[in-house]
């Protein structure tokens, strides 16, 4: 039985625990799909228009090296959940079929035992939701969002039953659905702080813009009376749409007064896509930036990809980060520090809001990565097996040494000066780190192309 002093003491206690909550800021993770480094004019596209993802920027601090920790989609959307690398969680590549994910000595569908972000924040007090590409399993027995974590979910590339995936125009007008979904859950309960993953479907192929979206690229057109969209017309008509949808998000955020106790996050999972991938030939205009790589390359081009976080007052505005390295294994820890939870340790991650809020540091833990397969396209794009990031060094390397390449990337972000042989010392140390860390990781099997150039030279070279 509650005494009447007991229930007076709580009643004080409500509003200093209300406030609490109310300081805690809101999180909305933004995460675009195949979004190049370079297809933002705030990382120097002259040949693009984000306005809105440009004044995010602005607001805030833009990390010219932030890394996602696998070239494709199920991989990095794992390392974002969990704060661990994908291979730890058996995330070799994108989640497929049952017979393929078995190929590939992959499960079908992360572990849901394995901590995360959303159930951290969850377990602190906040409102979880997610809204859109989910890719972290679908299909006989795959958990729905919720196991992970989230309160609230309307998720695509899942379990989700709630509506027609495949309508069409679906994709074309899917970001406008998730940003419509996010906004309803955002206010359902002001009081109460959230975290809202808005992932998108674009600019991921199959790109089809309806024709409202294609008219402002109408001089995009290709030349001598072709009746089709070429493929600057269909990316950029994509793109465009993308920002205007996140820019009603954020506008609706100012509106409700909360935008200055909310940090926005926004990045992409992985590079750009490839024209040789059948699905993107007509549409495979985005922008690796400088650099070497696009999507499944562990060049800088398939891992370096757009980085913006804004939270008012807290995050610098108008800040470009250049020497920082921040990962998407760095959310998870930061964010539950953040939000007050304590932090987790069994994280491949570091917490990193000292950065985010206006540290200029190196970063302690090295980051890692591992492809096991082919790598689609041009032959100067098909990295080795391993990669491993560690201060200023970058090394790629086969697990039987057949390639070893060593790059100073602050000097050389193009990875076009192989440093492996002037560097003997730097190439063991590093080596040896990145073929033990690979030890430890579940067994596989590699692609027979897996490390290879994919080139055939003349006379057998």
């Amino acid at each position: 039985m509650t005494t009447r002093r007991a229930f007076l003491q709580t009643a004080a206690a409500a509003p200093a625990l209300l406030r609490a909550q109310q300081s805690r800021p809101n999180i909305l993770f933004i995460l675009a799909d195949d979004l190049g480094w370079g297809d933002l004019s705030c990382y120097g596209n002259t040949r693009t228009q984000t306005p809105n993802l440009d004044r995010l920027a602005a607001q805030g601090t833009l990390f010219t090296q932030f890394y996602v920790n696998g070239s494709v989609c199920s991989p990095t959307r794992s390392a974002f959940m969990t704060g661990r690398f994908p291979a730890r969680n058996h995330m070799h590549g994108h989640l497929a079929t049952e017979d393929l994910n078995k190929k590939r000595a992959m499960p079908n569908f992360l572990d849901p035992k394995i901590p995360t972000i959303a159930r951290a924040l969850r377990d602190a007090g906040y409102r979880t939701a997610h809204f859109g590409k989910w890719h972290l399993g679908r299909g006989p027995g795959a958990p729905m969002p919720d196991a992970y974590g989230f309160t609230h979910h309307m998720s695509v590339t899942s379990n989700e039953t709630r509506f027609t995936e495949g309508g069409e125009g679906f994709r074309a007008r899917s970001t406008k659905w998730m940003v419509d979904n996010a906004l309803e859950f955002i206010r359902q309960d002001p009081g109460k702080p959230f975290y809202a993953q808005v992932w998108t479907l674009l600019p991921h192929a199959p790109l089809a813009p309806t024709p409202e979206q294609l008219k402002p690229f109408a001089k995009l057109q290709p030349a001598g009376g072709v009746p089709w969209p070429g493929a600057p017309q269909i990316y950029n008509a994509s793109l465009k749409d993308l920002d205007d949808q996140i820019g009603r998000l954020l506008s609706e955020l100012e509106k409700d007064g909360l935008a200055q106790n909310t940090l926005v996050i926004f990045s992409s999972d992985n590079g750009p896509e490839d024209i040789h991938i059948a699905n993107a030939s007509h549409s495979a205009f985005g922008s690796p930036g400088p650099f070497r790589g696009r999507k499944r390359s562990l060049y800088e081009g398939g891992v370096r990809v757009p980085g913006i976080f804004r939270l008012p007052g807290r995050i610098p505005a108008g800040r470009v980060e250049n020497r920082a390295v921040v990962s998407a294994v760095d959310l998870f820890p930061s964010l539950a520090k953040l939000g007050g939870y304590s932090e987790p340790t069994s994280v491949d991650g570091e917490n990193a809001l000292d950065v985010l809020t206006g540290a200029s540091r190196a970063r302690a833990k090295p980051l890692h990565w591992e492809w096991r397969f082919n790598v689609a396209g041009y032959a100067v794009n098909r990295s080795p097996v391993l990669s491993m990031r560690d201060g200023d060094w970058k090394l790629l390397m086969n697990p039987d040494r057949s390639r070893v390449e060593l790059y100073r990337i602050p000097d050389d972000p193009m990875e076009l000066n192989n440093l492996a042989g002037a560097n003997p010392d730097v190439v063991r140390r590093m080596s040896e780190r990145a073929l033990a860390w690979q030890k430890t990781l579940p067994p596989g099997p590699m692609d027979p192309e897996a490390g290879a150039t994919g080139w055939r030279w003349p006379g057998g070279r």
